[in-house]
């Protein structure tokens, strides 16, 4: 890895809290992020920061009854940008930044902890409605739409059956008012893609280690990328343009970090660069590069795809504890946020990142 002329993970703030961080989100079109955590108490904290000439400045705060574990705004408008919260204790709500008493909208949306969430249809980005997808401790995965309060799918364990913690969930294929899939990763390492429009299961594998994070190059075009994040420091590539009837989607595998790999982020400016994030408390950040030809034909001439490969274009290892979120700012290319176990949220500059 020639790192002179790399991308440089620098640094920018380093900002000390009371509380156990989660998540952190960038609010769209704005110099605020949002921390989402847990008092030492077991009470939530939802706090909004301001970038302030180099320092993080608290506008607004408010402190709830339950821990909260995640967070988006991927089903919100531009306009109103609130941000949708999964707790501890099963809830999901949205919150008006502007007015953060009571939520606009909250419901029991599973019986224990929501470990994951993501949205799709707000912000401008994807097509058909807005929705959130949600992924609980009680091995479900449920679809909701913010004007009702009941589930729009729900995909249950059988019964009778073992219940798998659900880690990791996102949406992809949102290309047109028709089409959307969700992505859901399991504990035992199972991956499921559920198409929403036929309403089946398109897809499953095992990658035989927990899967800790799921993420769609982009979620408004058609399948194109998914990086699926593992414990024991492996990631998977997978190609989503082919699809084997029996061998499934093609991809490639990688070890980083010599830890879990809590995630993987893609820019948002560029799909093709995407952030990792280590049990080790460091950053990755790697170049997809595509094959001459992404497909090729089997001994039965039926199509297959063809994985391309991956360059780590640099490293850096900024806490002593796991980095468990991270975030782009959609409107300024390079600049993160990132919540650590050691109590901080940090701000991140990426430089050179238009020369890829």
């Amino acid at each position: 890895m020639d790192t002179t002329d790399a991308p440089q993970i620098i640094e920018h703030i380093h900002e000390g809290v009371t509380f156990t961080p989660y998540e952190t989100r960038w609010v769209p079109c704005s110099a605020r992020m949002v921390g989402l955590g847990i008092f030492p108490r077991g009470t939530g904290c939802l706090k909004v920061y301001e970038l302030r000439q180099g320092e993080l400045k608290v506008v607004k705060e408010t402190e709830k009854k339950d821990g909260f574990k995640c967070g988006t705004f991927g089903a919100s408008s531009l306009e109103n940008r609130s941000i949708a919260t999964g707790d501890f204790k099963g809830q999901l709500q949205i919150f008006d930044l502007q007015r953060l008493e009571t939520p606009v909208f909250s419901v029991k949306a599973h019986e224990s902890i929501i470990n994951c969430m993501d949205g799709c249809g707000g912000l401008d980005v994807g097509n058909g409605a807005p929705e959130i997808v949600t992924g609980g401790r009680d091995g479900c995965v449920k679809v909701w739409d913010p004007r009702v309060k009941d589930p729009v799918v729900s995909l249950e364990p059988e019964e009778g059956g073992a219940t798998r913690d659900c880690w990791t969930v996102c949406f992809g294929n949102s290309y047109n008012d028709d089409e959307r899939v969700v992505c859901a990763g399991y504990d035992n390492g199972d991956v499921k893609i559920f198409d929403l429009r036929t309403n089946e299961m398109r897809w499953e594998t095992n990658l035989s280690n927990g899967v800790t994070g799921l993420e769609f190059d982009r979620k408004d075009i058609e399948m194109n990328k998914l990086v699926a994040t593992t414990l024991e420091s492996k990631y998977r590539v997978y190609d989503m343009r082919t699809q084997h009837q029996e061998e499934g989607f093609s991809y490639l595998t990688e070890k980083a970090h010599k830890a879990t790999i809590w995630m993987a982020k893609h820019l948002p400016q560029n799909r093709d660069l995407f952030m990792t994030c280590g049990g080790n408390g460091g950053l990755n950040i790697y170049k997809y590069s595509y094959p001459s030809s992404r497909t090729q034909k089997d001994a039965n001439g039926i199509l297959k795809g063809v994985p391309g490969s991956v360059e780590l274009l640099n490293s850096k290892v900024l806490s002593t504890q796991p980095v468990v979120s991270f975030d782009w700012s959609p409107d300024k290319q390079g600049l993160g946020c990132m919540a650590c176990l050691d109590q901080t949220i940090r701000v991140i500059i990426v430089t050179k990142l238009h020369l890829y």
